[in-house]
């Protein structure tokens, strides 16, 4: 392949920081940053699931760190933000993918769940993009990429709480594109579709639900985590350098074709 191109996709040196980086998509999407050369620090609340996940990193030559953080603090983000470029140097990139579910009728929607949800899917994200975005704008560029979901397009019920967060991180993604492009800053967004990670292992387990899902997903399968490593590997490197303020959805062409 053309040294050029390949260029374009080399993260050498440069500092990656995966929120929700313990599992799942997070954890797939940080590993792939290491691929390509990045040095990764994966981040959740749980230390120890952390610096597992950094070992497993590290058992393939990746250089990479635990570091549990809770993202819903923001003196807590700021702090670990200004560590980062103290221990490192830089903060190049910041994927946002810690995010939780509850799924209860409106009229029923715990107030608790609610404000958990919206803390954890929305206002965490801000913060780390509040944090890290300070630094970026001071050393002049950076990629963040944060996680949206079918719900920042569609609604679906039951889900009010996730949409609202969803949909909210859509539009934090727009704006911050929009105020920080000046500085070389790329705020961008991946909307994974049905993917099957520990998060909804209870309904691909319901075999009545996942025929149902199907008929909606024209590829007739459902995501896995390595799907998304391409589209984080894009946003996150000198290819997508004209790109800001986009939601890329990788659903197996669900929103394409779905009558919800």
């Amino acid at each position: 392949m053309n040294s050029k191109i390949m260029e374009m996709f080399d993260l050498s040196g440069k500092v990656a920081v995966v929120t929700g980086g313990s599992r799942g998509l997070g954890l797939q999407m940080g590993t792939a940053l290491g691929r390509a050369g990045a040095r990764v620090i994966l981040v959740s609340r749980n230390a120890d699931a952390c610096i597992a996940a950094a070992g497993e990193l590290a058992a393939e030559g990746i250089e990479a760190h635990g570091e549990a953080v809770d993202i819903c603090h923001q003196a807590e983000v700021q702090s670990f933000a200004d560590d980062v470029v103290k221990r490192y140097g830089s903060a190049d990139i910041l994927i946002n993918s810690a995010g939780v579910q509850h799924r209860s009728p409106t009229v029923d929607f715990p107030e608790d769940k609610w404000r958990f949800v919206l803390d954890v899917n929305l206002t965490g994200p801000f913060f780390a993009c509040q944090a890290f975005g300070r630094h970026m704008i001071a050393q002049g560029g950076g990629k963040i990429v944060n996680v949206g979901s079918l719900t920042s397009h569609i609604g679906l019920p039951g889900r009010v709480a996730y949409a609202a967060s969803k949909g909210g991180v859509l539009l934090l993604t727009r704006t911050l594109a929009v105020e920080w492009a000046k500085h070389g800053v790329n705020v961008n967004a991946i909307g994974p579709g049905y993917f099957r990670t520990e998060m909804n292992t209870a309904l691909f387990d319901n075999e009545e639900w996942v025929t149902n899902v199907m008929r909606y997903i024209p590829m007739k399968r459902e995501g896995l985590p390595p799907d998304l490593e391409g589209t984080a590997l894009y946003l996150c490197t000198r290819a997508s350098d004209y790109m800001t303020g986009q939601i890329l959805y990788v659903d197996g062409g669900f929103l394409a074709g779905a009558e919800v």
